[in-house]
């Protein structure tokens, strides 16, 4: 155990604290006696009136700061809702994500599948195709045909 002396207003006090404790005891009693200079020229007589004022001060803040905490605390547990429907949300948003990432994989292996397919076919001719040697062969081949019309339609004037 260890003594320590506290002043409060204009008088001192002391008290028996155990070992350590005279810092903190030291610390309490500044808050103290700062509410008790809060009375100022209206301080009354008796002292003992003037240190409870100083403690209705201090009873005030404590409550004030207690509406504050609980204030707090209803806040953190209304966000601890909003973040389980957020990781909800997030989870379902994984969950199409990867569907759609299955469902693109599986669209490139049939475009792939499409694409072997249509390579391997033959045109009219018989040839594959490439480098657009389709489309040269189709408008050779609509040439041939209206040289073929003209040729019938002159045919046909003729006689």
């Amino acid at each position: 155990m260890s003594k320590v002396s506290i002043k409060v207003g204009p008088k001192t006090y002391s008290f028996n604290t155990a070992d350590g404790d005279e810092e903190k005891i030291e610390g309490l009693a500044a808050i103290v006696d700062e509410k008790y200079q809060m009375l100022g020229h209206s301080r009354a007589v008796q002292e003992t009136d003037n240190l409870v004022a100083a403690s209705l001060f201090l009873a005030d803040e404590l409550e004030e700061a207690r509406r504050s905490l609980a204030g707090v605390q209803q806040e953190k547990e209304k966000s601890g809702g909003k973040k389980a429907e957020l990781k909800a949300e997030i989870e379902t948003l994984r969950k199409a994500e990867e569907r759609a990432r299955e469902k693109n994989d599986e669209l490139k292996a049939e475009i792939a599948q499409l694409r072997e397919a249509a390579s391997q076919q033959h045109d009219l001719f018989g040839g594959d195709q490439s480098d657009g040697a389709m489309i040269e062969k189709l408008e050779t081949l609509a040439q041939r045909a209206e040289q073929a019309a003209d040729t019938l339609e002159s045919a046909g004037t003729a006689d």
